[in-house]
């Protein structure tokens, strides 16, 4: 591992300081490429226009025929949580524009990801005229194509990258396909979909739908948009920001969604100081559950609550089910831990796992957590019916996985039954005699890919943070910005002597270090090694509230010993 420190534009620092940027926030921002006020403007006027987004006109003018002769719409969705939020963004909108629509989501242990032939058979038994998938289809070849035999089209609103074969569907809305000019490639299903509503909003205007009735205002959606975003883990540049910050600004304002607000209070937290880790680490967690280990139906069910009590019994046994997937995963992954300490260290280029007890629905957080250990490329497999395992990989920087696994179906056709996926994360389906086979090709593969620059951990940080900083109201500054994937959270970089250290809580450590005659209250969790007397340490500065006070606290995330 090499702690080393974020690089920044002096220049675009002072420009922003200029601009009556805080600061530390004009130091933080430089470093994440900012170069003026004006990227970090969060106003729904500086979000790039529907126009931009390849076909959704088209998409608009297909749902607009569809509603005017009342045909019958049926939301095809995904089992995570962009998918859910998507498919509740859609149900509100489209019932609201005087659609006639329902929603299908696939049992992730039964039918498997997207608009798969199976599924297609199902949803054809409601009698749908046009199926409108969220955050899938853009692999649905034999689905689409089996819904044309039926005689149902389809919609397809998606952000996952393409195939070299496209669904012979009636229209295709996703900024990732071939000559889509979108600047945000990086918009997850949920703003898609948000995106197609704000086009079919207009072209419904042009109709003159709203003459002589208020417009729906789709901008009621955004704390949605903003959990599927956040939750997909999709890199955060200036349009997501947008869309992040409108959604939190609206639970803030107590103007949310009401499962939302009831998935806040099922986490212990208050939904009037949401920010992007509740999204991440709170809500998207219990919603996620429900497509791990039992039904998305119940997670979107949720979403459509307008009724508290309703809202609330949906959060209660989403939180549930939470609790249950957190005991799955930990057991998985002290399984995984067993078989990584019988390793070779250090590893080859990637890793590849599999346990005949694993749980489908929570191979894919096996596959991070196991990541973060070894900082390499990682696939989990789980068994999928009799003779297939179904597998989810985590990557690292510098590593495609999607494209890895589009190599390794080239270079062993029939190797992969199914794949899809994004640089970082993606799935896959192969039968279970081939593992070793798979194992050893993704390995000679990966191989080749990935630089050995890429395989030593490096631990970016925004070096030293000047003691005055260190305070309760340059925590709730920090905390109040928009961060995430692609535009990390602040994570500082200092010296301290190690006064004090207990366990807490079973699996903790509290520390109380000093820096510069300076006392500092600190936690570092999920660890029980004790420090050094002298610690160099990557950190965050946190809020920690407890009996009603609230305080700055650091939170270390990776310590070495420091030169004394």
């Amino acid at each position: 591992m090499k702690i080393v420190t974020r690089p920044y534009s002096e220049a675009d620092r002072r420009k922003l300081v200029e601009s009556g940027v805080h600061p530390l926030l004009a130091r933080l921002f430089a470093a994440r490429r900012i170069g003026s006020a004006n990227e970090l403007e969060q106003d729904f006027s500086h979000l790039i226009p529907p126009s931009a987004l390849t076909n959704a006109g088209l998409a608009a003018r297909l749902l607009a025929d569809a509603i005017e002769q009342k045909k019958k719409l049926l939301i095809v969705a995904d089992y995570d949580a962009d998918g859910a939020t998507a498919c509740a963004v859609g149900m509100r909108a489209l019932r609201t524009f005087g659609a006639r629509v329902e929603y299908l989501v696939p049992n992730r242990m039964e039918l498997g990801y997207g608009l798969s032939p199976e599924l297609v058979d199902i949803a054809a038994r409601r009698g749908p005229d046009l199926l409108i998938t969220v955050d899938n289809g853009i692999a649905s070849v034999e689905g689409v194509a089996r819904a044309k035999s039926l005689g149902i089209a389809t919609l397809i609103t998606d952000h996952h990258l393409p195939g070299d074969t496209l669904p012979e569907a009636e229209c295709i809305v996703n900024p990732n396909q071939r000559g889509c000019g979108f600047p945000s490639k990086a918009i997850a299903g949920v703003g898609v979909m948000f995106y197609v509503m704000l086009a079919l909003r207009a072209e419904l205007r042009e109709r003159g739908l709203f003459k002589d009735k208020k417009e729906f205002n789709l901008a009621s959606l955004t704390d949605l948009v903003a959990l599927g975003t956040v939750a997909d883990v999709v890199p955060l540049d200036a349009n997501n920001r947008i869309l992040v910050a409108q959604g939190l600004k609206r639970l803030r304002a107590g103007g949310g969604n009401a499962g939302l607000a009831a998935l806040a209070r099922a986490g212990g937290r208050d939904i009037a100081r949401a920010t992007c880790f509740d999204l991440g680490f709170i809500l998207g967690p219990r919603l996620n559950a429900a497509g791990r280990l039992a039904d998305m139906g119940l997670g979107i069910e949720c979403l459509l609550a307008d009724d508290e009590a309703r809202a609330a019994n949906c959060a209660q046994v989403l939180d549930r089910l939470n609790r249950e997937r957190r005991r799955i995963e930990g057991e998985m992954l002290d399984e995984a831990s067993a078989v990584l300490d019988g390793l070779d260290e250090p590893p080859g280029a990637t890793v590849t796992l599999f346990q005949p007890g694993w749980h489908q629905g929570v191979v894919g957080l096996i596959a991070s957590r196991v990541r973060e250990r070894v900082h390499r490329p990682v696939l989990c497999f789980a068994k999928s019916g009799a003779h297939e395992l179904r597998g989810s990989g985590r990557s690292i920087p510098g590593f495609h996985l999607r494209d890895a696994l589009d190599l390794v179906a080239k270079r062993a056709p029939g190797l992969l039954l199914r794949f899809g996926g994004h640089a970082q994360a993606a799935g896959l389906t192969i039968r279970e005699a081939d593992l070793e086979r798979f194992r050893d090709l993704f390995e000679t593969t990966a191989a080749e890919l990935l630089p050995e620059s890429a395989r030593m951990r490096v631990v970016e940080t925004d070096g030293e943070l000047e003691a005055a900083y260190h305070s309760l109201e340059v925590a709730q500054l920090l905390e109040a910005q928009i961060w995430g994937q692609g535009f990390p959270p602040p994570l500082f970089c200092d010296s301290f002597t190690v006064e004090g250290q207990r366990v807490v809580g079973e699996r903790h450590l509290k520390l109380r270090l000093l820096k510069d005659g300076r006392r500092l209250e600190a936690m570092r969790f999920n660890s029980l090694e004790p420090l050094p007397s002298r610690v160099r340490a990557a950190y965050r500065v946190s809020v920690n509230e407890f009996n009603g006070l609230k305080r700055a606290q650091l939170t270390l995330e990776n310590v070495e010993p420091a030169a004394r």
